[in-house]
């Protein structure tokens, strides 16, 4: 039988077919080139290769779009009418897609779990685990399913961007300086590997060092700016962070137009950048003129109450944003009507309270706003996205303590962000303007 690069059986696979297979995962890994086409390329020369159609399955259902992932489910049945998959590595993937594809994200992790256990040189599965961890913030596991593999890629080749994604993982569970180390020696092998630079930029975030964030975007920008680059919107939104942090309004606001918004073809994780970065800037008191309104149309097509609601979260800000605040709510009754599972749950126990508290803030009930966000500081584990990511939630809520005039609350919260970014300047105006509220 042929296999991967790696080791890996892939039965009905050609040699030619095999080496397209490593091709697309190697540039999954990457965030650079399409990794679709080499698969339907291998499809087209070894048409019983179940790997490749297991592979396009998960690129898919890991897009977070509720079109790809109708696509990821008619793929999944089609190979079930087929019959039983060749071995087992089908069999773990297909199982694992089953919950995936279902809405039932945290099952279908423990499923790879199981099987890298066995078998940690699966690089697909290490792959498609970490972005589960991921888009459930599992950060313990984000850490952990690398670390548990890594010894196994002892001179192996991809290790490097095996030791990108442990880069991150330690840096979503607070080990930043192991987290920095990993993250540049993986630079320092694959200087294109996004991933590794956007752990090297989360560590630089999380600790407040902006001006040397910004500085170490900038600087490699020939190496993640690529026209061809899956992640380039999303290290363009880390560098606007950077410029927020240092008060460069106007730079952040040209960083959205310029390169953040000049995408031909929007994706949700590209859309949620841009609301995210719109929203703290209109949280913070600077106005971003007619924006709302071309972002919120972009995020009709991709949000549904149903598929992810950290997505949802992100597109209710674009519609709140633009006036529309019933599109926001109309996430939430979509979300009611959902097949039982994991989605229909976080969107219930965490998206609901935060849709609801942002539409609170914006119609200025400011107390109502602070009891709705005030739980969702809480949501790792049961919620998508990065410690980055959901720190817009903190900042709504901190700056709806300061509005409302919540005293106690609003200086417990500052003394908190300060405590991690001291030097950073929205955290001390969040505190020059409680003062002044006080």
């Amino acid at each position: 039988m042929i296999h991967d690069r790696h080791g890996n059986p892939l039965a009905g696979a050609s040699q030619k077919a095999a080496d397209l297979f490593d091709l697309s995962c190697r540039r999954f890994a990457r965030f650079r080139g399409d990794p679709v086409q080499p698969l339907d390329d291998a499809l087209a020369d070894s048409p019983d290769f179940g790997m490749a159609k297991i592979a396009k399955a998960w690129l898919y259902v890991t897009s977070t779009e509720p079109g790809a992932t109708a696509g990821a489910r008619r793929t999944l049945r089609d190979l079930d009418k087929e019959g039983n998959p060749e071995n087992e590595r089908e069999a773990a993937h297909r199982a694992a897609l089953h919950a995936a594809t279902a809405g039932n994200w945290t099952a279908s992790a423990r499923i790879l779990d199981m099987w890298s256990a066995v078998h940690p040189r699966d690089y697909l599965a290490l792959l498609v685990g970490h972005q589960i961890d991921f888009l459930t913030a599992n950060a313990r596991n984000l850490r952990d399913r690398i670390a548990r593999a890594l010894p196994a890629w002892d001179k192996v080749p991809d290790r490097s961007f095996v030791l990108g994604m442990l880069a991150f993982g330690l840096e979503e569970a607070g080990d930043y300086s192991r987290a920095e180390a990993a993250g540049r020696e993986a630079l320092e092998k694959d200087p294109e590997d996004s991933w590794a630079h956007h752990a090297v930029a989360h560590v630089m975030e999380m600790q407040g060092r902006s001006e040397e964030g910004r500085d170490f975007i900038r600087r490699r920008r020939d190496h993640w700016a690529q026209p061809d680059s899956f992640l380039k919107i999303h290290n363009w939104w880390h560098l606007a962070l950077c410029h927020l942090e240092l008060g460069e309004f106007d730079a952040a606001l040209r960083l959205y137009d310029d390169e953040i918004r000049a995408a031909e073809s929007p994706v949700a994780m590209n859309l949620a950048d841009a609301a995210a970065l719109l929203w703290r800037l209109h949280v913070i008191g600077v106005d971003v003129g007619e924006r709302w309104d071309e972002l919120a149309d972009a995020w009709t097509q991709h949000a549904d109450g149903r598929c992810y609601p950290f997505n949802d979260m992100h597109a209710a800000m674009a519609f709140i944003g633009a006036g529309r605040r019933n599109d926001a709510l109309d996430l939430l009754l979509a979300a009611e009507g959902a097949e039982p599972n994991e989605m229909r749950d976080w969107m219930a126990h965490t998206g609901r309270p935060v849709i609801e508290g942002l539409v609170a803030f914006d119609r200025g009930h400011y107390m109502e706003a602070a009891e709705l966000l005030f739980p969702a500081r809480q949501i790792y584990g049961t919620f998508g996205g990065s410690h980055a990511q959901r720190d817009v939630i903190d900042w709504t809520l901190t700056e709806a303590a300061v509005r409302g005039r919540l005293h106690g609350l609003a200086e417990s919260l500052i003394a908190e962000r300060l405590s991690l970014r001291p030097g950073s300047r929205i955290n001390r105006a969040f505190q020059a303007r409680s003062r002044k509220e006080h």
